[in-house]
């Protein structure tokens, strides 16, 4: 194959490889270095060992995640308050991560949960559940047998469905709970802002040490919602602006510095009638792939 038809080929499957190292890994920057040194191998690969380039280029970023969320592991140990994904934008229509019938598993609190899987599940459960490869094309990538790919997507799927909210909310009230969420912390009004959340809320902020943040989990509907105001009051000039966005799929709330640049990407999950989880990223590190704004 021609130099020339190489780049083509891999241009055709770089959405793809994209969408799932993202998937794997939670973060848009690791996802792109390592799509782009799957290209470097693809690129110094011989013709021989190339039976199907898709599945030849998923095997290598899949394996090369993997190796990535191992060493991740250790340095997460080290991290500074608690670890989010990172928020990326969608909605656009040029948009790889954002097909429809993959966004269920694009949600920050999809990609959360998935961190409680071993590297080798997220894998499994990601290429066989989310993108449809079979039992056969797990072999080739995990180099394990098909009975033990079996194995490992069952235990995967187990965590999964066990600890995934039993009823997630249409658009429609996802959108109306976060504007509500999103009128009461601006007008300071603490009693409607405890009305929209779960009594058993959780808020984790992810600042990486790099912007304010709680350093822990906080756990009730009170606790919860006086942190917000406290943090809106001290950490949130007059000038932000306040926006509901597409994020990971979902509406999030989006706070832009007035340059456009986004300083706050807030996401939440829904169950029953109230916000039962919220997730908010200020770390600025985490922050570069949500489209600024002019």
């Amino acid at each position: 194959m021609q130099d020339g038809a190489r780049v083509e080929t891999f241009l055709q499957y770089r959405p793809l490889l994209l969408s799932i190292a993202y998937r794997m890994l939670g973060s848009m920057a690791d996802a792109e270095d390592l799509v782009q040194e799957t290209f470097l191998r693809w690129q110094a690969s011989s013709e021989l060992d190339v039976h199907s380039p898709r599945a030849y280029l998923v095997t290598i970023v899949s394996r090369l995640c993997i190796h990535q969320l191992e060493s991740a592991r250790v340095q997460r140990e080290h991290y500074v308050g608690p670890w989010l994904p990172e928020p990326v934008s969608t909605g656009a229509t040029t948009d790889p991560l954002d097909a429809s019938e993959l966004q269920d598993s694009l949600s920050m609190a999809f990609l959360l949960l998935l961190e409680r899987l071993t590297p080798v599940e997220r894998a499994a459960f990601l290429l066989h559940d989310v993108f449809g490869y079979g039992y056969g094309d797990l072999v080739r990538v995990l180099s394990r047998s098909e009975a033990s790919c079996r194995q490992i997507v069952h235990r995967a799927r187990r965590h999964v469905t066990e600890n995934r909210p039993r009823f997630d909310a249409a658009p429609e009230q996802h959108e109306r709970l976060l504007r509500a969420f999103v009128a009461a912390a601006s007008s300071g009004n603490l009693q409607g802002l405890v009305a929209v959340l779960s009594d058993e809320v959780v808020l984790y902020s992810d600042g990486g040490g790099k912007a304010n943040a709680a350093l822990h989990p906080l756990h009730g509907a009170l606790n919860v919602a006086r942190f917000v105001l406290g943090a809106i009051a001290k950490s949130v000039p007059k000038d932000v602006g306040v926006n509901i966005e597409p994020v990971n799929g979902q509406p999030g709330v989006v706070y832009r510095l007035p340059q456009g640049a986004a300083g706050c990407v807030i996401s939440v999950v829904i169950i029953g009638q109230r916000i039962s989880d919220i997730l908010v990223v200020t770390n600025p590190d985490k922050l570069r792939h949500v489209a600024a704004r002019s």
